[in-house]
């Protein structure tokens, strides 16, 4: 790998999260909180999609959690309030769990509870444009580290990880944040991070992503 990095570029931020769907992932939330149970959950806590035999669905009203894939645990998507998990996964959820990033409320409600209330309330609307952004983020994040250096996957996620709440990037390493997302070694990734943060091209303190000043197309 070519060790030099080539002049900066502003990083790119992502366009399905800046396109997120607030209005119609809070109208959902509003028609269907009354049929939910509103729980809180500590940073860590893992939530399944399973509870006695019924497959649920979540209202994320206050936090941020991680969507992992069981296994390797790899992240596929984070998001923060207002959200839903487990409406666009109905058909393949029991490969996946939710952890929370930080403290955080959800509500939980059981999918058919949830598509009765859509189809009954007449919310195809809101409900495909949740859709719609959710599969966007997904692809987003799929289509990035796929057949990509190992440079451009950890470019692709500085500027995720820049994203995130200032709660959740204050509480996490940019080396781990990086780590749990993609099958890149530890070593490799804080080599490259080690050579970012000595261009000045990202601003770091105990590991700790403060700032991209810039990131360089390629390295």
């Amino acid at each position: 790998m070519n060790t030099r990095l080539t002049h900066p570029e502003n990083h790119d931020k992502s366009l399905a999260l800046e396109l997120k769907p607030f209005r119609h992932i809070e109208a959902l939330i509003k028609h269907v909180l009354p049929a939910a149970e509103r729980v809180v959950i500590g940073r860590g806590d893992v939530v399944h999609y399973y509870k006695d035999d019924i497959r649920q669905c979540f209202l994320l009203l206050q936090g941020s959690v991680a969507l992992h894939r069981r296994g390797d645990g790899i992240v596929l998507n984070s998001e923060s309030a207002p959200f839903i998990l487990g409406v666009s996964s109905q058909f393949s959820s029991e490969h996946l769990y939710v952890r929370a990033l930080e403290t955080s409320e959800i509500a939980r409600v059981p999918l058919d509870c949830f598509n009765h209330i859509v189809a009954q309330l007449d919310l195809w609307e809101h409900f495909s444009k949740l859709l719609i952004y959710t599969a966007s983020r997904v692809y987003e994040h799929c289509a990035q580290i796929s057949q990509m250096s190992a440079y451009d996957i950890i470019r692709f996620q500085l500027v995720e990880l820049m994203q995130e709440p200032d709660a959740i990037r204050q509480k996490i390493t940019a080396a781990a944040y990086i780590k749990s997302r993609t099958y890149l070694s530890r070593s490799g990734i804080m080599r490259i991070l080690a050579e970012l943060r000595t261009g000045k091209y990202i601003t770091m303190e105990r590991g700790i992503l403060l700032d991209i000043n810039h990131l360089p197309r390629k390295y």
